[in-house]
């Protein structure tokens, strides 16, 4: 019955935080243990009911694995994350898409946490969800990042990871 209320009250602050997060409607949120990383922005989370979820985190875009600082990246939000309860406030849901989301451990947004450290640029391009708030916050995470020379900041022109895969496609 306790494990009942505290999920009960976990749902309810899911919500909240999702709402404050997402300016679009209809935010959803997923509860769960995230269960692997795939690379410093994309991670599987499991639910209750063993539902597995491949969530791309929202608003940012980390270096890729064969790219500089992909692998730090990656192990940068495995410290953050791995095996950890998470809570993702999604854009909505569509099986034919990713899921995006902002992903939350310990009350700390994830994402923001991956700028904040240097691992990610601020990737406005999946962005438009977040609220107004929430994409300043990016906006500045990553100007903090750069001028304290943290992570990729501290390497002379990182390339921004669509930058790379563009130029990977061309070869």
């Amino acid at each position: 019955m306790q494990v009942t209320a505290i999920a009960q009250t976990l749902s309810l602050v899911a919500l909240i935080y999702g709402t404050l997060f997402f300016s679009a409607a209809q935010a959803e949120n997923l509860v769960g243990r995230v269960i692997t990383i795939v690379d410093g922005d994309t991670l599987t989370l499991q639910d209750a009911q063993q539902r597995q979820y491949l969530i791309r985190l929202i608003g940012i875009d980390a270096p890729e694995l064969s790219q500089a600082f992909g692998q730090q990246a990656k192990t940068k939000l495995s410290i953050l994350a791995l095996n950890q309860q998470a809570t993702a406030h999604c854009a909505p849901i569509d099986p034919n898409h990713p899921v995006i989301c902002a992903v939350t451990v310990h009350g700390n947004n994830i994402g923001l946490a991956q700028i904040q450290n240097g691992m990610a640029w601020w990737y406005r391009v999946n962005a438009s969800a977040l609220s107004v708030q929430a994409q300043s916050d990016y906006r500045q995470a990553e100007f903090e990042a750069k001028i304290h020379r943290f992570g990729l900041w501290d390497s002379k022109n990182p390339t921004p990871p669509w930058q790379w895969r563009h130029g990977r496609l061309d070869d």
